[in-house]
């Protein structure tokens, strides 16, 4: 299985749209509503929303092609586009998710080391995420690559209030 990381541009919108939306309900439909999940797929993957997104400077898509099958993505955020913080000196990976076909393939780890690669080469000090507590698959994954719990934050689905953890890996 070769597997081959490209940053996404505008013409990979419906790619990333479709992948966005496939990954997240794959990860957290059996803990939500249909409606709740419909709804936050709805609002997160809507075209003009993820247009501002792909076209800000400060944010970049990857997305992990299987030969011409798209099997996962990444997102990263710097300056004003993090979710949180917002810290010059930190690079946020906002979304690294892979398709359940592709779990245990090393989808994941060779996106999270292309965040590793743009923190490096941008000279960032630190890279930092939030993680849903319950997601102990994703936590660990973390875990294992040096990532460390500093905070907690609350993530709304809905009127559902999940925990995220909040880890970060500094670098320097």
């Amino acid at each position: 299985m070769s597997i081959q990381i490209k940053k996404a541009i505008i013409k990979d919108l419906e790619t990333l749209q479709n992948l966005g939306k496939e990954t997240f309900y794959e990860t957290f439909s059996a803990y939500n509503s249909e409606e709740e999940m419909q709804n936050y797929l709805d609002k997160s993957f809507a075209t003009e929303k993820l247009t501002a997104e792909i076209n800000n400077p400060d944010s970049q898509f990857f997305i992990a092609w299987e030969e011409s099958l798209p099997v996962g993505y990444l997102k990263v955020n710097s300056g004003k586009a993090q979710t949180e913080l917002q810290d010059e000196t930190s690079l946020e990976i906002e979304r690294i998710y892979v398709k359940s076909s592709h779990h245990g393939k090393k989808v994941g780890q060779i996106l999270y080391e292309k965040a590793l690669e743009i923190a490096q080469e941008e000279n960032k000090k630190y890279l930092w995420l939030g993680v849903w507590e319950e997601n102990l698959r994703a936590v660990n994954f973390y875990k294992k690559n040096g990532f460390v719990e500093f905070d907690k934050h609350i993530f709304r689905l809905g009127n559902d209030e999940q925990t995220d953890l909040m880890m970060k890996k500094t670098l320097y």
